[in-house]
């Protein structure tokens, strides 16, 4: 086979981390659900919990392909994939430097653990990235950023970020969830490890949880060090399922992203939305950096409603649109962070951050986009009643 950088997109989602179905020359990968192998005489010692089984192993090389990496891990969560790199790269006596708006549930994961490990930790007051360089001390080891964050959709510098790390000899991390590896590149730009919940746009459908992680062999067999210990691996029958999804990953997220910009420009007009959180718009405070750093604008935005409109109501009058904890499935959802994501922070917490009990995260799926105001309209409506 060609080097995977030399396909296409969609030909790398299809055919990179196939497993060759060499006795019946199937059309898809065979599904290796062994958890015992043999031990001697051959290359490599497979056992699910090493990461290496031929379904595993083969659907590492999809993932690092599509984020332009070297090497992949995957996970039985996100939040497997996030906790095993952090706790790879850190021990008692480092520091670590954590934008400020990122998932609840990393933040509790920081908050709630670290200490016990005696690890350090500093979140800045903003997504910019003259708010790491104060922070940085000598044993700051780890930059963390999420971007687009959840649910704000802040932007951050990317490039900025990767180069003021690798000046410092610093380890950078990404959560890349929000965009997918169709929107964004984060290898491109400099940062080291790239994590992603694959719940999300890598699985597709809403019927998997799982998680990944790109960067360098090296930074991989580091990871891998603590990964064997931790026990987060993934199952054959849902690490054959992702590998189904990620097929169509690329057509999948065009379609979503190209709705989400139709539903952010509606919301945006309409009288009866307060807000809208979007980088696609260009009332963004970040869209041009963005548009430099991104390939597309996502298919994730957040919105607030006039006062007086009743968030919970108005998702509740939904019809077609369906009030959901998770995202980036087909179809569209909505969901509440105050209650769902981010309910682990205190008021004062959520507040800080600019999420509001009235926000409304909307995950664009992939119905037509007229359906989709149609459905707004009527609950807007009801709600008003």
């Amino acid at each position: 086979m060609a080097n995977k950088n030399d396909f296409g997109i969609n030909t790398q989602c299809v055919h990179v981390g196939e497993v060759e179905d060499k006795q019946f020359k199937g059309a898809v990968s065979p599904i290796y659900m062994a958890t015992s192998y043999a031990f001697d005489g051959v290359d490599v010692k497979r056992y699910p919990r090493y990461f290496n089984t031929p379904n595993q192993e083969m659907l590492c090389k999809k993932i690092a392909a599509l984020e332009n990496a070297e090497a992949g891990l995957i996970f039985g969560s996100g939040m497997a994939a996030i906790s095993t790199a952090l706790f790879a790269f850190l021990k008692a006596g480092d520091h670590i430097i954590i934008q400020q708006v990122i998932y609840g549930g990393t933040y509790h994961l920081i908050v709630s653990e670290f200490e016990k490990y005696g690890i350090e930790y500093s979140f800045t007051d903003s997504d910019h990235v003259a708010d790491f360089i104060p922070l940085i001390k000598k044993n700051t080891k780890v930059l963390y950023i999420e971007t687009p964050s959840n649910p704000l959709l802040g932007i951050t510098d990317i490039k900025a970020i990767g180069f003021l790390a690798k000046e410092r000899n610093i380890i950078t991390m990404i959560d890349n969830t929000f965009a997918s590896p169709i929107n964004q590149t984060p290898a491109d730009f400099g940062i080291d490890i790239i994590l992603h919940s694959a719940t999300k746009y890598m699985g597709g459908h809403s019927d998997i949880s799982a998680g990944a992680i790109a960067a360098s062999q090296a930074h991989i067999d580091l990871i891998w060090n603590t990964a064997i210990n931790f026990g987060g691996n993934l199952s054959d029958q849902t690490v054959w399922l992702l590998e189904r999804s990620l097929k169509t990953l690329n057509i999948r997220v065009k379609e979503q992203t190209k709705n989400a910009l139709v539903m952010a420009a509606y919301l945006e007009e309409n009288p009866n939305i307060e807000r809208v959180y979007y980088p696609g718009l260009k009332s963004h405070p970040q869209h041009e950096l963005a548009k430099s750093q991104m390939h597309g604008f996502g298919a994730m935005l957040s919105f607030e409603l006039k006062e007086g409109l009743d968030s919970m109501d108005f998702q509740n009058n939904l019809q077609l649109i369906k009030p959901s904890l998770s995202l980036a499935g087909l179809e569209s959802t909505t969901v509440s962070p105050a209650q769902t994501t981010h309910a682990l922070l205190t008021d004062e917490e959520r507040l800080a951050r600019g999420i509001t009990a009235g926000l409304i995260r909307f995950s664009v799926g992939i119905e037509e986009t007229k359906d989709l105001i149609v459905d707004i309209e009527q609950a807007i409506e009801k709600t008003k009643k």
